[in-house]
């Protein structure tokens, strides 16, 4: 799409649309300036840059496809004058234009519209082209005649539902229209050749499944499937290569000749059984001493301290369930190896343009203040150089405040992306984000051969540098806000001064004709949005701006696959779209996988990693253990998607073979002996899955036929109507007709003008009212965390996730590493999760009539119940201060079959904890930091969260999060030491004085009661120490850096340890307990 490097701004719901000049600013204006008087579109601007008239007597406004339309098909005069239409430079000559020779276009003479009707995307193209050429049916166009439904695509043969129409010719490919121009004022049909057959009228009140597949075009694609799965078939039996006749290959045109093209693009590596039999033996082992504990807890209770043991006894069942819900999705895991050669060979044959799959990537952004301009760039920046055909990547920046730093910051980027695209192509350099590329403390000439390679690389850092000054001076700029708000270099008004009341905007930075590097190559689509706002709507924060990602992206480009980033997660390793395509694009098994996900790498971070910030036992055992099952949780970014799944579509279900009664007997012994009449009898549970996916659009039909899956019957499927249509993706047809092109794509035919008005309509703020986005649709509403919502819906709908681990991260992004910030963090992940455990998609009681399975389920109820865990975990973290206190303790005197249990208990535990660092390749030092920060969180943030959701869901009182602040400036690990105050550290702070003062308390009462009182103090003692080391990162924390403790921390200890020793005097436990003083006979005879 050319926008000429212009800003385009706009509101549909206000009707207005403006295009911003650099050089010559144009006021806002309304689109019924000038218009056709016969669709009510906007009349097009020809080359001499006039405005495009029909009629050169009256000049009666018509636009050019109306023009074309009369005269091809009508009565070939003016509709105002009656005056015959003269031919225009551009348009094909009719039949009466032979005596007309003022009119020299040879080339446009015998042009009827370049349509290939054997392109597989015939049907989409046609109902773009009808959107775009007929207005929406608003107010303004009442007195506007309408035409009959059946004036549509004259020439065009439609096609019966499974049966071939006697008035079809069979050298005719079909054309499939669906009702998507029902509500168009009139609809002008796609330049076509003149068929010499009637057109079959169609009945609006018939489903359209009716005029869906049939006659050839049905036939082709059948055959061309048989094709296809013969030879994935022999592929199949004939493994790493050999064994088949010559007779029998696959056709070099579509493998290349070497065997490697004909292997699969990945392949599963199991966990090694000497690593995983024993942990499940473990697992298996500490279910049944649970079993023995919980027999020893509940049989034994201690009667002076009942309240303390039901407490505890309470807290540790909870635990326990916890410890299920979490374990078990380990049961399976799992590790992917991809073969990229694989890919290259089978997808990017010599002598042929690309054949991979188009991507289009997304970059979400809000705040330039708390996530800098220059941290954006260097993630656009890596985006641009990744090593993937140019022509099929398109990057799209989401700003969601409106905000012109970002814009110019941006601007800024494309420029520099100029000269640092070639460079980072020509010398193959890892990673291609120039901030962390120059800043690598390694050898950075190894490997390096070019002669030149030295000279262009300090050429290159004095360039970034450059950059980096003038992206410091657009920040340094902003700080300072202008009272009459920004303006543009060319005095135009930034249609983003109020944030929160603005237009829709977009800008085509790069991609555009004409823009290319320094060495005259093709640069990806840059795209830059901003959606509209308007006060009264509610805009869903993030999910809300991907959301019309998708759409504009769909208008735009529509790439069949999509990858959501966070502005400070850069492309660490320029492989990484490929290594996802190994797996969306496997003949075999790609068209189940709703998306690929990589795990979160992170620079910045101290070595220690004292707040748990790289989550690696989350990433590299619980993701594993998922990816086994049904495959791993989305977790927000660095997550390459299918777009359809994305749309709401169910996944494609697989043929089961047929089964025999026994493997010793013939197949038709089987038969004979009742298997067939046993086969015929369909389950309930089938009948339940093929009446939900009766709903799916006509493109799973088709998609099943082509990979030999079970579809649906040709003829009782059904295509969804328009209002089904509508109420699903909202009222754009342009965009309806995106969601049906499996390959994505759009017709080459379609203007930029109107692409361009049909993207602002898409990101306006109204446009999902009363549709599914947001519920069905797209990234899904409800939560903070729309991301586990997000993939728990595609689950459901029977797909399955991959989870892909390079050997080199894929991506890396920046970590909130003081303390404040990542407690901030885990309370909005946690938060997220308790709105989705009191929301009707809770995995506890939705998604039991899709596919989800019953692993992947316990995985997903875990994710959204860990909040409530800070409630126990609170109480048991207070009760070693509590023992030591008050002398009771939560246990009773040990006997020998309980110090057996309690030994094979933790013996138990700490062996599941070594097995698993043991498949899961992670070190000792990270699973001691997640086991710390889990009960940190515990008892600080998800405390938090559950009082905050509780309120959110059930009062009715919005809570709103702080975006994390990205990068740091004052030197490696700054920030680290860095305290700001929150609420937050109440608890935990509190928590740890009580133990300090109950350990306190409890060696000065055992001093003073003597040698017999030690023994029942150890227990109390190692419960006590269990916590404060679990807590004692926050304790450093605290402390601040060089050791200085802040006044506020120095405050709040002094007034606690005031409250506890008035509670300790109060009890007074060093006096014997006793109702008066003892009296005894003396033995002396005072008398």
């Amino acid at each position: 799409m050319d926008t000429n490097g212009r800003l385009v701004a706009g509101s549909h719901n206000r009707n207005e649309f403006v295009v911003i000049n650099a050089d010559e600013p144009k006021p806002l204006r309304e689109l019924s300036g000038q218009t056709c008087q016969i669709c009510g579109d906007e009349i097009e601007i020809t080359v001499d840059g006039e405005a495009f008239v029909a009629c050169n007597e009256c000049a009666f406004p018509v636009c050019r496809p109306c023009y074309e339309y009369e005269r091809r098909e009508g009565n070939q005069a003016c509709p105002q004058c009656k005056t015959r239409y003269k031919r225009h430079k551009g348009s094909p000559r009719v039949e009466g234009d032979e005596e007309e020779e003022d009119v020299d276009d040879i080339e446009n003479e015998f042009d009827l519209g370049g349509w290939d009707w054997r392109d597989s995307q015939c049907d989409a193209a046609a109902i773009f082209h009808g959107r775009l050429n007929f207005g929406r049916g608003s107010d303004g166009g009442a007195g506007i005649e309408a035409r009959p439904l059946d004036s549509v695509t004259p020439g065009v043969p439609l096609l019966t539902y499974g049966q071939e129409d006697a008035g079809i010719s069979p050298d005719h490919h079909a054309l499939i229209v669906p009702s998507l121009m029902g509500r168009a004022k009139r609809i002008h049909p796609m330049p076509c050749p003149d068929l010499s057959l009637p057109p079959r009228p169609m009945d609006p009140n018939k489903d359209l499944a009716v005029y869906g597949y049939g006659s050839v075009a049905w036939k082709d694609r059948v055959e061309e499937w048989k094709k296809r799965q013969d030879k994935l078939q022999m592929v199949r039996h004939q493994g790493g290569g050999g064994g088949g006749s010559d007779a029998d290959a696959p056709d070099d045109t579509e493998f290349p000749g070497s065997d490697e093209g004909r292997q699969p693009l990945s392949r599963k590596l199991p966990i090694p059984s000497s690593k995983i039999n024993p942990y499940r033996l473990i697992i298996l082992l500490r279910l049944v001493v649970l079993g023995f504990f919980f027999h020893y807890r509940l049989l034994h209770p201690v009667s002076d301290a009942y309240g303390l043991w039901l407490t505890s006894v309470i807290c540790e069942i909870w635990f326990a369930a916890s410890w299920i819900l979490d374990q078990f999705p380990k049961w399976y895991p799992i590790v992917r190896e991809t073969y990229l050669d694989r890919l290259s060979l089978r997808y990017e044959k010599e002598g042929k343009p690309s054949e991979l799959a188009d991507i289009d990537i997304f970059v979400s952004t809000v705040d330039p203040l708390k996530e800098p301009p220059l941290i954006t760039a260097n993630t656009v920046l890596s985006i641009l150089a990744v090593d993937y055909p140019v022509e099929k990547v398109a990057c799209y920046v989401s700003d969601d405040g409106a905000a012109m730093l970002t814009f110019e910051a941006l601007s800024e980027t494309s420029e520099f992306a100029r000269k640092w695209v070639p460079f980072c192509k020509k010398f193959s350099i890892e990673p291609r984000a120039p901030e962390w590329y120059f800043a690598q403390k390694i050898d950075y000439l190894k490997n390096k051969v070019h002669p030149a390679f030295v000279r262009e690389r300090r050429a290159m850092k004095r360039e970034y540098e450059e950059f980096k000054v003038r992206i410091n001076g657009l920040v340094a700029m902003a700080q300072r806000v202008p009272e009459d708000g920004w303006t543009m270099q060319d005095g135009t008004p930034w249609p983003g001064n109020n944030v929160r009341d603005h237009p829709g905007m977009i800008q085509v930075f790069l991609g555009h004709n004409g823009v290319c590097d320094v060495e005259g190559n093709e640069l990806p689509r840059l795209v830059y949005v901003s959606r509209e706002k308007r006060p009264g709507f509610d805009h869903h924060k993030k999910a809300g701006a991907m959301n019309a990602l998708v759409r504009v992206s769909a208008i735009i480009s529509n790439a069949p696959y999509l990858l959501n980033v966070d502005c400070d997660h850069y492309i660490n390793n320029s492989k990484a779209i490929r290594e996802a395509m190994c797996f969306m694009m496997d003949p075999t098994s790609g068209k189940k996988v709703c998306y690929v996900q990589f795990p979160q790498r992170f620079d910045g971070i101290d070595r220690h990693d004292r707040y748990a910030n790289r989550n690696i036992v989350f990433f590299d055992i619980n993701m594993k253990g998922l990816d086994g099952i049904q495959g791993p949780i989305y977790v927000g970014t660095g997550c390459v998607f299918r777009r359809q799944a994305l749309c709401g579509y169910d996944a494609p279900l697989k043929v089961k073979p047929p089964g025999k009664t026994c493997n010793c007997w013939p197949k038709w012994c089987c038969l004979c002996c009742g298997s067939r009449r046993k086969n015929n009898k369909v389950k309930p549970k089938e009948k339940k899955k093929t009446k939900r996916r009766e709903a799916s659009p006509q493109i799973h039909a088709l998609e099943d036929i082509e990979e030999g899956i079970e579809g649906i019957n040709s003829k009782k499927s059904s295509l969804m109507s328009q209002k089904k249509f509508e109420k699903k993706f909202g009222q754009s047809p342009v965009f309806i007709a995106s969601t049906l092109q499996e390959n994505g794509g759009i017709p080459p035919s379609v203007s930029s003008a109107s692409l361009l008005k049909e993207a602002i309509h898409v990101i306006s703020c109204g446009y999902e009212d009363k549709t599914e986005w947001g519920k069905e649709v797209g990234w899904i509403y409800g939560s903070v965390t729309e991301d586990i919502l997000t993939g728990f819906k595609m689950h459901c709908h029977g797909w399955r996730s991959v989870y892909c681990i390079p050997s080199r991260p894929a991506f890396k992004g920046s970590a909130p590493i003081n303390l404040s910030d990542r407690l901030n963090q885990v309370l909005r992940w946690a938060l997220g999760s308790v709105e989705i455990f009191l929301s009707k998609h809770c995995p506890i009681w939705y998604g039991y009539d899709g596919g989800l399975k019953w692993l992947e389920r316990l995985s997903y109820v875990n994710s959204v119940v860990y909040p409530f865990t800070s409630l126990p975990l609170i109480a048991y973290c207070t009760l070693p201060a509590v023992c030591l206190i008050t002398g009771k303790f939560i246990i009773p005197e040990l006997s020998n079959y309980a110090s057996i249990v309690f030994m094979a208990l933790f013996i138990c535990i700490a062996a599941t904890g070594v097995l698993e660092m043991q498949w899961g390749h992670v070190g000792i030092d990270e699973w001691w930091r997640n086991e710390q920060f889990w009960v940190i969180g515990g008892v600080s943030s998800h405390l938090f969260a559950l009082i905050q959701g509780s309120l959110k869901v059930l009062a009715g009182v919005d809570t709103s999060f702080t975006v994390t602040s990205k990068g740091g400036d004052d030197g490696e690990f700054s920030d680290l030491y860095l305290f700001k105050w929150t609420w937050l550290l109440l608890p935990p702070m509190t928590i740890l004085i009580i133990n300090i003062i109950g350990v306190v308390a409890g060696l000065a009462n055992a001093i003073n009661n003597g040698y017999e009182s030690w023994g029942p103090l150890f227990g109390k003692l190692f419960f006590a120490f269990w916590v404060i080391v679990h807590l004692y990162p926050f304790l450093k924390g605290m402390m601040g850096k060089q050791n200085r403790t802040p006044t506020i921390i120095v405050v709040w200890s002094i007034l606690l340890a005031s409250i506890f020793s008035l509670l300790w005097v109060r009890i007074n436990p060093f006096l014997a307990k006793s109702d008066g003083p003892l009296l005894e006979v003396c033995g002396l005879d005072c008398d």
